[in-house]
């Protein structure tokens, strides 16, 4: 029976998806697009083998118009590492003693200068971190989280710093 109230599955569905994107729209959401550094080339100064270093140039390569150098004499801006690490913290322990959570951290503190001693963004540290729940039956796949957490963690740092970096002032001239 099809009368005036009959809807399809189709045009519902197409309805909602036209709704809920006025909805997002109206609230100021957009896609985040390629980030603009304010420097033409940078050096990165990570070691040859860092996973950090390896994430950052590649998401500098892919969404910025930044040329990441391999010398830093030729870098409009350079990319200190002042420091780096992981730690490991228990957060609470059952009622044998043992660790039942863990809160996992990653750091980096960097500053970015020009070469020449002049800082655009003096030492800066970003610091990530998640929960983790440990239980001594599953300590492989504690083990496999962790390292999926970290991997995460790496990625969110990446992204702090592209915010970092492009927020820098006065490196263009």
């Amino acid at each position: 029976m099809k009368g005036p109230l009959h809807f399809s599955v189709f045009s519902v569905s197409l309805w909602l998806v036209l709704l809920s994107s006025l909805a997002v729209s109206s609230c100021g959401f957009k896609l985040r697009g390629a980030q603009t550094l304010p420097f033409d080339t940078i050096y990165l100064g990570f070691g040859p083998n860092s996973p950090l270093g390896t994430e950052l140039a590649r998401n500098i390569r892919a969404g910025t118009r930044t040329k990441v150098v391999d010398n830093a004499k030729d870098a409009q801006a350079v990319f200190e590492v002042l420091a780096e690490g992981r730690d490991r913290e228990v957060l609470s322990v059952n009622a044998q003693g043992r660790a039942r959570e863990f809160t996992l951290r990653q750091r980096l503190t960097f500053r970015l200068h020009d070469g020449n001693g002049a800082d655009y963004l003096g030492p800066t540290q970003v610091v990530v971190q998640r929960d983790v729940a440990f239980d001594d039956a599953q300590a492989l796949a504690f083990e496999a989280e962790t390292a999926l957490l970290y991997r995460d963690m790496q990625s969110d740092l990446v992204q702090q710093i592209l915010r970092r970096l492009a927020a820098v002032k006065g490196a263009r001239g």
